[in-house]
């Protein structure tokens, strides 16, 4: 027995809905078969029935009822039929008499005879009580003075007509089976070209769920299987990525951590022993382990406000920001880090007046154009100058830092923005930096972008809403 499954379910309903039709137009066409030929034999004995009744009212038109028993020989013998036996009857269902010469005692009240002494022709399938077999009956009127005087009712025998429907039914039904054994292999077929591939789907998809994300589905299935190959290899792809990001992370995360924490170390247990007589060289110490103390704190703030964005906590405290006011509160914040580069800070307002206040979080976006700041002062070159320039476009403000050093690769270009991405993953930092700040402008509602070239340099744009 075939077991659950795809397979299973897909046979049976394909047998399922063939044997529905087949039923459906089996029993149409057995209707149409049993119809074709009781109408057929109907129509015989229903001609016969009015060309002999016409002929009586036509020729015999001066007689009456007291005379019409004295025309039973010839009525019987003229309007005989050759495959049927007629009976002469009342009105009031007597048999007067009968091509077979049989006595028929009861009086018939079917309802053909009803009907033809009503003054209509009538017709009656049923079973013949003296020999159990199917018989039809027409009936029709013979009319004196127009009204009934008499009925001519011929009977045949239906065995033969019902053996022939038999056999041609159980034709059909043969044929019917035929089909649907037909139907239940080719659906056999096509279930097992669905689920062998589905089956080899299955089985790569476990051994990736095993971490073996090596293996790699046949991706030339056609429509959604292909479709589904295309995902799970895909998948399977940006896993790789993703573990070996983490790596990078993990490896970039451990040395940034490390340099600081050396330094901390190596300062507090050198004051610690007294060995150092100098106040200054005390006082540079302490001012080495605050600076790396910072650093510790960005990394950790950094790794918190990614936390934050993945899980969707990261919350806006929106106000109107003078992106004026902030900006120069940005470049004089970097000033000192500048000037230790030999880099300085320019500021460009395209327009005749100052960029509109607009809505945001003015110390979230504080911390965004830090950040790109701070990189831009780590990759300018030596006595350049790091432009900072506001626009008002239709409808948005952009604002864009451009610095002036080695351009950005074109390979790396489009992925600086993602997470834990490094240009040199040996570098300093986390790969953090400029995701975090396009996830805050997107929260924004705005669009961060990242341009390089080696006459321009590295230009940030990022577009915010105005309103």
């Amino acid at each position: 027995m075939m077991r659950k499954g795809i397979k299973r379910l897909v046979v049976s309903h394909y047998v399922l809905v063939v044997l529905l039709t087949l039923v459906l137009v089996e029993s149409v066409f057995i209707y149409s078969v049993r119809t074709f030929y009781y109408n057929s034999i109907f129509n015989n004995l229903n001609n016969h029935a009015q060309v002999s009744a016409s002929f009586y009212n036509k020729f015999h038109s001066d007689l009456n009822v007291l005379t019409f028993e004295k025309q039973l020989p010839d009525v019987i013998e003229s309007f005989a039929h050759p495959s049927a036996e007629l009976q002469v009857i009342t009105k009031q269902g007597t048999v007067l008499a009968t091509t077979s010469g049989f006595d028929v005692r009861e009086q018939i009240k079917t309802r053909d005879v009803t009907a033809a002494a009503q003054g209509t022709s009538g017709r009656w399938v049923g079973t013949n009580d003296p020999t159990g077999e199917r018989i039809m009956a027409v009936a029709t009127p013979l009319l004196w003075n127009g009204q009934p005087i008499a009925v001519l009712r011929y009977i045949t025998s239906l065995q033969e007509v019902d053996r022939v429907i038999r056999n041609i039914s159980g034709i059909a039904l043969l044929i019917g089976f035929a089909i649907l054994g037909a139907v239940s292999l080719i659906s056999l077929a096509l279930a097992n070209s669905i689920v062998r591939p589905v089956n080899r789907i299955t089985a790569a998809s476990a051994l990736m769920a095993k971490g073996r994300f090596d293996v790699r589905v046949d991706e030339s299935y056609r429509y959604e299987l292909g479709d589904l190959a295309k995902t799970l290899n895909f998948m399977a792809q940006e896993i790789v990525k993703s573990d070996k990001l983490k790596n990078d992370f993990i490896s970039s995360i451990s040395h940034e951590l490390r340099t600081p924490l050396t330094s901390i170390k190596g300062w507090s247990e050198t004051i610690l022993s007294g060995d150092l007589e100098d106040k200054n060289e005390t006082k540079t110490g302490l001012r080495i382990i605050s600076k790396e103390t910072d650093r510790l704190v960005g990394l950790v703030e950094e790794l918190l406000d990614f936390s934050r964005l993945e899980q969707k906590q990261l919350s806006l405290d929106i106000g109107q920001v003078d992106m004026e006011y902030l900006l120069n509160e940005v470049m004089l914040q970097m000033a000192a880090k500048a000037r230790s580069k030999h880099v300085s800070f320019q500021y460009v307002r395209k327009g005749d007046s100052s960029p509109p206040s607009i809505p945001g979080d003015p110390n979230r976006l504080k911390q965004v154009f830090l950040n790109i700041a701070d990189n831009a002062v780590k990759f300018a070159d030596p006595d350049t100058a790091i432009t900072v320039t506001a626009s008002v476009e239709p409808d948005a403000l952009a604002v864009s830092i451009r610095d002036i050093g080695a351009p950005i690769p074109s390979e790396h270009l489009g992925k600086i923005t993602e997470k834990f991405y490094q240009v040199n993953p040996q570098g300093e930092g986390t790969g953090l930096g400029l995701a975090i700040c396009k996830e805050i402008v997107e929260l924004h509602r705005g669009k961060l972008t990242v341009s390089s070239s080696d006459t321009e340099g590295t230009t940030v744009t990022m577009r915010l809403p105005l309103s």
